[in-house]
Parts: C-alpha cells; structure tokens; sequence
C-alpha cells in the first residue's frame, strides 16, 4: 500500500505518520496490546503472533476489497495509534471513523491528529464517491473518546442503545463534509 499520511508537528508534540499496516508491525502490535484498558476497548485482542497475523491480515483484506483501511500511527520509529476508516461502499453517505490509542501516548493529542489527518483523507478521497459524512461511535463509558471525538470536529448527535457487540448504550459523533 502506498497510502501515507501525515499529521504535522506542533511546538509541544513531534509529527505522526500514518501508514497501512505492514507484517514488520505484529511484535509492536503485540506489544501495544498488553495493556488492559486497550484490550477492554477492542473487539479483537492481540495477545500472541498468531493474533497479531491475523490483525494484519484483515487489515490486508480490507485495503484490498476498498472497504475498510487500517492505519498503523507512528511517531518516530514507535508505534501510539491505531485509526481505521470502515464501512466505505459506493453509494452511502457515512462510513465510520475508529480508533484505538498505545498507552504511553494517552493524554498527548495523538489520538484527535491521527482522526483529523484520516478524516481529511477519508472526505478528499470518497467525497466523489457519495461521501458526505463520517461517524465515530464509542461506549457512554468511555469519557476519553467522546474528547477525541469532539476535538477532531464530530460532534455529539445521539446515545445508542447497545447491541452486540457493545454492551452499553453509545454515543454517535458525526462529521460532514465540509
């Protein structure tokens, strides 16, 4: 894939880089996923090599069908963020925003620059295609991601009521095309 984005420096935080996940990312992968409040948050945890193949390979097949694209977020050399767009078909005018951010880099900015930097991306690219908004959904929960939510421009709509997989009510954030 040759997909690379970018979420610029600020004069407190250094740059990101935002790229399709690669086989060289499941030992980081694994890594990252050590933490318990990020494996509580996922639906799939990678806990072991078999896991973290498995991760990349859907990522893999999701950049391969169009329909889904999972950005591994650097800053440096290590990995802080994880940022998928999903649900992209011709046609629809949402797909939906997700995210997932490593430990160390909570707290930091990364997780609403990683967001920004594939919503401009995910507009700039599909707005053709019928795209005119994008959801980010999370858990009532899960304070953090509303912040993340609203720093990066989605605003609040509606509290979902859970359903598998989520087993609380949730929050839908949305942001249109400029």
């Amino acid at each position: 894939m040759s997909i690379v984005l970018s979420a610029p420096a600020t004069p407190t935080v250094p740059g990101l880089l935002l790229r399709p996940w690669c086989d060289g990312d499941a030992d980081a992968l694994i890594e990252v996923y050590r933490d318990p409040v990020l494996r509580a948050w996922t639906s799939y945890p990678v806990t072991d090599p078999v896991q973290a193949r498995a991760f990349l390979r859907r990522s893999r097949q999701g950049w391969a069908s169009g329909g889904r694209f999972s950005f591994a977020v650097l800053q440096g050399e290590g990995l802080v963020d994880c940022v998928v767009l999903k649900g992209v078909r011709p046609g629809p005018a949402a797909a939906e925003v997700g995210y997932w951010t490593a430990a160390p880099a909570r707290g930091r900015g990364v997780a609403p620059r990683a967001v920004e930097a594939v919503t401009g991306w995910a507009f700039a690219r599909f707005a053709a295609a019928g795209l005119t908004h994008l959801e980010l959904l999370h858990q009532v929960d899960n304070p953090a991601s509303c912040r993340v939510a609203e720093k990066s421009g989605y605003a609040f709509v509606e509290v979902l009521p859970a359903r598998p997989p989520y087993p609380r009510d949730g929050h839908r954030h949305v942001r249109r095309l400029p």
